[in-house]
């Protein structure tokens, strides 16, 4: 228990007493009022909404289709509402960087060369409470120019002109479970979002910026009205300017694709656009199809930028958010130097340029990369084709995108017995490392997080699920996989810092997932348990 914080009445927290510089910082008196405040005021919705998501999902199992919603047709035909403009700083955006919020982390990638940094309590981030809590005084410190230090000799400094901050809280279905208001769990987007923002956006103003976030795994526009209420009565309760606040919505779900232009307009006094979210949205592809035979994919790798559906939904994403004058952001180079392999180097790199260029011609107003070694060669390409500051003068307005061609399920490739072998390395590798407290996990010289577990779990069971064969005819089964599972398990237990607990752990939650009639929604709420030994230890 965290005896040594003041919680106001109602709130009880059960993990780690935090250190003193997190409790004078951050776990004041105060802001766990706010926290309180926003959890009895919203929670109440934010549950109305996750049920409306099993309500759709039911829906489509029954063979309903997605489709643009007629209720909204009028928000979608009216040319005339815009989004505000960019907040300051956020003029500008041609390469984010993203990762964890690590203290080392934080000071490479604002001093990067990057315009923006994502620092992100979800996806790349295992949301442990010492890595929950430590990460919101780095970026507390790091706004107040208070987070340099030295590690082995080595000097961590930022530079005169960092990187301009935005802050990825966790998505609407996870709960910060080690805190519970009233008996219920506190969600976890209102503690990310509501710490950060208590504590920094009077702050960030004065500096010449502004509290700026990422929002993530969104499925219906009601979902952005709820940020866009949160926002408005967070600002309020603060005395804080209406409108300074700025978020970038993830279209990383496919029932967001269909919905782009009403989370914008939700969202039209404090959006900052939309970004392709490219590895979770082939996760959500699968897992809304999922009842259809119809959408099964071929190996992971198969599923391009490129291929209908996913091209389909960049044409119709930049398309918008142009429309309504917001950035339009790529998708994730997630590629890191290798080392000691030139070759091997070069062509990785290749393929970075290669998808930073196709983002820039097709209008993309910025990209992502993973590693500071990846910003120059991104920047040089968007500094080569887009030499303003975004390009939201190109409409294309020659976009014509059907309700079918966002589901369009030709993808051409093959199952492949490598590909099964890397679903089922690269899932058991990142649940380990997540379980560890590490949530940003170089695999095969790329950095991979959530996203890429998570279409490696739903592919293993889609194919299981449809008897899929492999190009070399083998039936996918569960006890064909078990083998395999065994294999890759003892190769992931000798990678440093992974114990073979977890590796267990994760191989059982894997293993069990095959069996299922439908998997899980996601498996950091199933593993969150997991990570804590003041969490009660949930069947997996």
């Amino acid at each position: 228990m965290a005896s040594s914080l003041q919680t106001p009445t109602g709130m009880s927290i059960r993990a780690e007493s935090p250190s003193s510089e997190a409790t004078s910082k951050i776990l004041t008196p105060e802001a766990l009022k706010f926290l309180a405040t926003l959890h009895r005021t919203f929670n109440p919705v934010r549950k109305q909404l996750l049920a409306n998501r099993d309500k759709v999902q039911a829906e489509l199992d029954n063979g309903k289709h997605l489709h643009f919603l007629h209720s909204t047709q009028k928000i979608r035909e009216d040319v005339a509402w815009r989004c505000a403009p960019p907040g300051p700083g956020l003029e500008d955006r041609r390469v984010e960087i993203t990762g964890p919020t690590d203290r080392k982390m934080v000071i490479n990638a604002l001093g990067s060369g990057a315009k923006t940094f994502m620092a992100d309590f979800e996806d790349s981030n295992s949301p442990t409470w010492n890595n929950m809590v430590n990460g919101q005084v780095n970026l507390y410190d790091a706004i107040r120019r208070q987070i340099d230090f030295e590690l082995n000799g080595k000097q961590y400094k930022l530079p005169e002109n960092p990187a301009v901050l935005l802050v990825r809280p966790r998505g609407w279905h996870l709960d910060e479970p080690r805190i519970q208001v009233d008996g219920e769990p506190l969600s976890g987007s209102m503690f990310d979002f509501g710490l950060y923002f208590f504590n920094n956006a009077h702050e960030l103003v004065k500096r010449g910026s502004g509290p700026y976030f990422y929002l993530p795994k969104m499925e219906h526009h009601l979902e952005a009205r709820l940020w866009n209420d949160i926002f408005t009565f967070s600002a309020a309760y603060i005395r804080f300017p209406y409108g300074t606040i700025r978020a970038t919505v993830l279209i990383e779900t496919i029932p967001a694709a269909f919905q782009m232009e009403e989370i914008l307009y939700e969202l039209r006094d404090h959006s900052a656009g939309l970004n392709c979210g490219r590895w979770d949205y082939i996760f959500s592809y699968i897992k809304k199809l999922r009842a259809s035979k119809t959408y099964v994919m071929p190996d992971r790798t198969d599923v391009t930028m490129t291929v209908p559906f996913m091209e389909a939904y960049v044409k119709l994403l930049i398309q918008t958010c142009h429309k309504r004058k917001v950035a339009a952001m790529g998708g994730m180079s997630a590629q890191i130097p290798i080392k000691g392999d030139d070759t091997a180097n070069e062509k990785a790199m290749s393929k970075v340029r290669a998808d930073k260029e196709r983002e820039v011609k097709a209008g993309h107003d910025g990209t992502w990369v993973a590693h500071p070694a990846l910003v120059k060669i991104a920047m040089d390409i968007f500094d080569k084709h887009m030499p303003g500051p975004h390009q939201y003068h190109i409409r294309r307005e020659d976009v014509r995108v059907t309700e079918q061609d966002l589901v369009n399920p030709s993808v051409p490739g093959a199952i492949t017995d490598k590909g099964v072998r890397e679903n089922i390395s690269a899932a058991l590798s990142y649940c380990a490392a997540w379980i560890s407290g590490n949530g940003c996990v170089p695999i095969n010289f790329l950095m991979e997080d959530a996203a890429t577990a998570e279409i490696a779990r739903v592919q293993l069971w889609q194919w299981v699920k449809y008897g899929s064969k492999t190009d070399s005819g083998k039936t996918i089964t569960s006890s064909h996989l078990g083998p395999i599972f065994d294999e890759e398990a003892q190769k992931v237990a000798k990678i440093a810092g992974i114990s073979t607990d977890h590796v267990n752990v994760a191989k059982g939650y894997m293993m069990a997932q095959l069996s299922k009639q439908w998997p899980s929604d996601f498996l950091t709420s199933d593993l969150y348990a997991q990570l804590d030994s003041n969490l009660p230890k949930g069947k997996l």
